[in-house]
């Protein structure tokens, strides 16, 4: 009988939520759309609400052949559940467009060319005539911090940046080389990779810092091809798994990390991984 009552109260309660959820939804999507200038699409693209002043058929195949896409292949391979609260993806045409509403709208001024997450305007801002690979990456943030709460950055924006040029293999979302790989191979020439160990303990400050810290993109390159030599071996979704498994008795990762690769010798596996990234080519 408690059986059949519990079916019963979830069976009460599932409506109930999901009113509660398009009432959030149709809250969120009206107040983008009075946000948004003439001119503007809005639309619908779960769990995101997508705005963009590009023609609106090529506001739709944004939403469709990336956002869509981006979004089922995440879930499919890593995350479990949708952001909490519904977040706008803002497609800028190009860089007037850009840096202009982002003034305008957000009483912001972006600090890269391609785009960027807000979270106190809840809202993805995009510069989508870069291309579609960072709105893969930045959407890759909100699920993170949804699935994943306590990710370093090192994995968060390794993940993230994995994706900026990603395709379709085997049904699956796959990361391929990009513009990130040039600067890294010269740092594997010159000795100046950081060991493992201290990249995955950096702080997300130490991770960050700021735009004229000159290891800020070596830390974002070193953690991509990390991400990427996992993928490459079929151990990045269950590292994803062990490491957000074990996030509190492992907080950097680096255990987990050990644990999926199979070594103790982290030295070995640097000259092994070195050799590696020596050998990718871009384009």
């Amino acid at each position: 009988m408690k059986k059949y009552t519990a079916l019963f109260l979830a069976a009460c309660l599932l409506p109930a939520l999901a009113a509660a959820d398009n009432a959030a939804l149709n809250a969120r999507l009206a107040e983008v759309r009075r946000q948004a200038p003439p001119g503007f699409t809005v639309l619908v693209q779960p769990p995101f609400i997508v705005a963009g002043d590009e023609a609106p058929d090529l506001v739709r195949a944004h939403a469709l052949h990336t956002v869509q896409w981006a979004v089922t292949k995440l879930r499919q391979d890593f995350f479990a559940k949708d952001p909490a609260e519904t977040i706008a993806i803002w497609l800028f045409k190009d860089q007037a467009s850009y840096e202009k509403y982002t003034r305008a709208l957000f009483h912001d001024t972006p600090t890269t060319p391609f785009g960027y997450y807000s979270e106190s305007h809840r809202a993805l801002i995009m510069n989508i005539a870069t291309g579609g690979g960072t709105l893969v990456h930045e959407i890759v943030h909100p699920f993170m911090r949804e699935n994943f709460p306590r990710c370093p950055a090192w994995f968060n924006e390794g993940l993230g940046s994995l994706y900026e040029q990603s395709e379709e293999k085997d049904g699956h979302i796959h990361g391929r080389t990009n513009w990130r790989l040039a600067a890294l191979q010269k740092a594997i020439q010159a000795g100046r990779i950081m060991p493992f160990q201290k990249l995955t303990a950096l702080t997300d400050n130490e991770f960050y810092g700021d735009d004229d810290n000159p290891n800020y993109s070596q830390y974002y390159a070193q953690a991509r091809y990390l991400c990427y030599y996992l993928q490459e071996h079929n151990l990045l979704r269950n590292y994803y798994r062990e490491f957000s498994t074990h996030a509190a008795q492992d907080p950097t990762g680096y255990a987990s990390l050990l644990k999926v690769l199979g070594v103790t010798d982290m030295g070995a596996f640097t000259k092994t991984w070195s050799a590696f990234v020596l050998a990718l080519k871009f384009p």
